[in-house]
């Protein structure tokens, strides 16, 4: 097959959903299929090497989010031209926002099926950023209708479904789990991580994400200053970079976590990323915001249990007490299901180990089932008579000579 993946984050990878299009790009590349990236333009870096070809068109950082890029791919004429020589079969958008308007404008130009992944809770993203109510259910209502427009959506997760469906999404949905890359373990690896972050032999506590509190990260660090009275020999590890991070800096410093709090930034290297997973006693991830928790898998596939909020699209694949741990979203709770876990280290790695075994599932697993849906929307799509790729190239040229 052909495939468009349409993406407003790619490399280098700042979240989930980039993690996620590298992914599959990678991933549906490796077993055959011709794919194209279309994403914003991060960098003028040299880029080389990649198993699937990446088109992208001039980027600029999003206010509110500046390590994120957006753009406009109907006003980049070098993309379009580019774009314009490529036949596709079907196209995946991975956003509803300027990389979606654009999966559709190929969909349509190409007569081919689109199908789009939900992967955010955009209502409260949009409510954090405007203040309003009111400015925030509009635009959700305006992202449900681009998701109508689209042959088929995808929920990460059975809960992040409910959560489209409660948007007023009536379209076509089919939950589409996420995977994850299975890599051994490097011991010699964690202890340099450990070394590096200066956190000795102490148990720590990670957590992995966007520095910002709709992660409830405020729960996190309110947990650790109440278990520092009783327990006050370990390390908090914070990884990630995120428009919140100062304040989550001050909170901790306020709560009295100066020397147990390490704020680490953006860990842009598997390997280092790897190790740190590796090192920690317990991966803590009490978020209510993520649809889907693929930190949570990439914990497990290193052996190291979450805990997480029951209830949670994060605790779906979650037994308490056998492949993790449940708390409630309160501070006393968290605090007591962690005190528990690192008082008895033994049972937390038995957890760890049955978490390796039951809950990462490999992208190639993922995929098998991705190339069917793919391959049905493609074959019950009745095209109307398709511009070829030349006719469309030419067709390009002559408007840019106009």
């Amino acid at each position: 097959m052909r495939i468009a993946q349409v993406t407003d984050t790619f490399l280098p990878v700042v979240d989930g959903v980039g993690r996620v299009a590298v992914a599959y790009a990678e991933t549906l590349a490796k077993l055959g299929h011709e794919v194209t990236v279309s994403a914003p333009l991060h960098d003028t870096g040299h880029r080389g090497g990649f198993p699937y070809e990446l088109v992208d068109y001039t980027g600029f950082k999003v206010p509110t989010a500046p390590q994120y890029k957006t753009g406009s791919p109907i006003m980049d004429d070098h993309y379009r031209r580019r774009m314009a020589m490529l036949d596709f079969d079907i196209v995946h958008a991975h956003s509803p926002f300027a990389s979606g308007r654009e999966a559709l404008r190929l969909a349509k130009e190409r007569d081919i099926p689109q199908v789009a992944t939900f992967h955010s809770k955009f209502y409260d993203d949009f409510l954090k950023i405007t203040k309003s109510k009111t400015i925030a259910k509009v635009v959700v209502a305006n992202i449900v209708k681009y998701f109508e427009r689209c042959d088929e959506v995808w929920a990460v997760s059975a809960t992040s479904g409910e959560v489209l469906r409660g948007y007023g999404y009536q379209g076509p949905l089919r939950v589409m789990t996420n995977g994850t890359t299975l890599r051994p373990g490097n011991p010699e690896a964690a202890m340099r991580a450990r070394e590096k972050w200066q956190l000795g032999d102490l148990p720590v506590l990670l957590f992995v994400g966007q520095m910002d509190w709709k992660k409830n990260i405020r729960r996190i660090l309110e947990a650790a200053a109440q278990l520092k009275q009783t327990r006050p020999l370990f390390h908090l590890v914070l990884t990630g970079q995120g428009a919140d991070m100062e304040a989550i800096r001050e909170m901790a410093h306020d709560l009295g976590l100066g020397e147990h709090a390490v704020l680490t930034g953006h860990v842009g290297s598997t390997e280092e990323l790897d190790a740190l997973y590796k090192a920690a006693s317990l991966f803590v991830f009490p978020s209510l915001y993520d649809t889907f928790s693929l930190v949570v898998r990439e914990a497990a596939a290193m052996g190291t249990p979450s805990v997480v909020v029951r209830g949670s699209c994060a605790s779906e694949s979650i037994q308490d007490q056998h492949n993790g741990f449940l708390c409630e979203d309160d501070t006393n709770d968290l605090c007591r299901v962690i005190e528990a876990a690192l008082g008895d280290p033994n049972h937390t790695r038995k957890v760890g180990e049955a978490a390796r075994q039951t809950i990462p599932v490999t992208w190639e697993e993922v995929m098998a089932e991705v190339i069917s849906r793919y391959e049905a929307l493609i074959a019950a799509h009745k095209p109307r008579k398709r511009i070829p790729a030349a006719r469309r190239h030419l067709e390009n040229s002559k408007r840019k000579n106009l």
